[in-house]
């Protein structure tokens, strides 16, 4: 097992900050696929730089359909044996459009401690730290979960801020959510950084309800194991076919209804960093200032000391 020291807590945190001045000069440009392709390049490059010997478990894809961080893809010189989860720019279209919320992200750990989570829905629901064990768990209604959580805040129901990605396909829990009264706070694109919002009190966020990809819920995890945070996911198999349970297999999931924790997702330390690309709750974009200087806005979480740092960093001019 590596040992988690600082050289490897600077790299992740280089490898996201490359990432996003790699595509600043893409945003707003109408370009998902040019600002994603931008911060791939640069993760991919600044990884194989690292004295790391790694392995991509969560990617852009299967080798035939991404050239690079792909699935099983080995990235560094030679060191630490880890497993690298990236989703190199988590918002490509708010990035596109100058939206809200874009962000270079990963995350590593020890050889075999991330799930290996195929690329379909996952149900999830997250809560900060602080709780007793299974404050609110994906077995229960909404409302039985935000009253739970209430009750462990100390306050009424109509006092619990909800994160939800805004989609047709969550109609329902947003339905519940407003017949109980509990507040409701939309987000458009990336559900990690819904997530992570229930670990930041600056956001006002208590829960995050919904379905989202299954390897940003790994990210997700990796950063909440580091403050205590709580959540739950199950992947979400389409009615007919039997492709996804097959992927699925061949990922060493045998268990396609069960209900992972956080510690099913990350089961021992972790380093997740991100840094930002556009505007958002968590962190703001890339900036250049006077001496064409650049000055980037990261968090970094380390599981085994159980921290998280919001990080500005100012790069020499370009």
């Amino acid at each position: 097992m590596p040992e988690f020291n600082d050289s490897l807590i600077s790299l992740a945190l280089r490898v996201a900050e490359n990432a996003a001045i790699a595509c600043k000069d893409l945003i707003g440009k109408g370009d998902k696929k040019a600002a994603d392709g931008a911060a791939t390049d640069t993760m991919r490059e600044t990884l194989n730089n690292g004295d790391i010997s790694g392995v991509v478990v969560i990617g852009e894809g299967e080798m035939d359909e991404a050239p690079m961080l792909y699935i099983g893809e080995k990235v560094g010189k030679g060191g630490a044996e880890i497993d690298i989860a990236v989703d190199p720019l988590e918002g490509t279209t708010p990035a596109a459009e100058n939206g809200v919320g874009a962000m270079c992200v990963l995350a590593i750990a020890p050889r075999g401690e991330l799930l290996n989570a195929p690329d379909m829905y996952m149900d999830k629901i997250a809560v900060g730290p602080g709780y007793a064990p299974n404050v609110v768990m994906l077995g229960a209604s909404v409302q039985e979960n935000v009253e739970a959580l209430a009750k462990a805040k100390g306050v009424g129901s109509e006092h619990i801020n909800v994160c939800v990605l805004k989609r047709e396909r969550h109609k329902d829990i947003v339905a519940a959510l407003r017949e109980i009264g509990a507040k409701v706070s939309f987000i458009t694109d990336g559900d990690v950084g819904g997530v992570l919002s229930v670990a930041d009190p600056s956001t006002g966020v208590d829960m995050y309800i919904g379905s989202g990809g299954a390897p940003e819920g790994v990210l997700a995890a990796a950063a909440l194991k580091a403050v205590g945070g709580q959540m739950q996911g199950r992947l979400m198999f389409e009615l007919e076919g039997d492709a996804q349970r097959l992927r699925a297999g061949t990922l060493g999931i045998e268990d396609f209804d069960k209900i992972y924790t956080i510690d099913d997702m990350v089961k021992g330390d972790a380093i997740f960093a991100a840094t930002g690309v556009t505007d958002g709750n968590l962190l703001n974009r890339v900036k250049v200032a006077a001496n064409n200087a650049l000055i980037t806005e990261s968090l970094v979480f380390e599981s085994f000391t159980g921290t998280s740092r919001k990080i500005i960093t100012t790069h020499k001019p370009y």
